[in-house]
């Protein structure tokens, strides 16, 4: 009985331990987002660190364009590092978690 919690925590330690690694290589996948029209570029990290914005220079005489601009092209940026973020975190600890019956969290 004792060796089974063993090897369960075991089990939960190495799942700890490669969410843990698949927080930092998340920090090194990065996600571009583009405006329509290819005004705005956003560059994040799939853990949805802001790492750079481009702005053409046709908007920067228009700060409501540009506002409007960076909130649609920030968010569908976002939303898509959110995507792989969560997909890969899934997996990361569904591989490290031990067989549970009846436990079965990640169908």
């Amino acid at each position: 009985m004792f060796g089974d919690i063993k090897g369960m925590m075991g089990k939960l330690k190495e799942a700890q331990q490669k969410v843990e690694a698949t927080k930092k290589r998340l920090d090194t996948v990065l996600v571009d987002e583009n405006s329509a029209d290819h005004k705005i570029k956003v560059t994040l990290t799939a853990n949805r660190t802001i790492k750079s914005i481009s702005i053409d220079n046709s908007l920067l005489n228009d700060a409501e364009a540009l506002e409007d601009y960076l909130i649609i092209t920030l968010n569908k940026a976002i939303e898509k590092a959110s995507r792989i973020n969560e997909n890969e975190m899934a997996i990361a600890a569904k591989s490290g978690m031990p067989n549970i019956p009846g436990m079965d969290m990640f169908k």
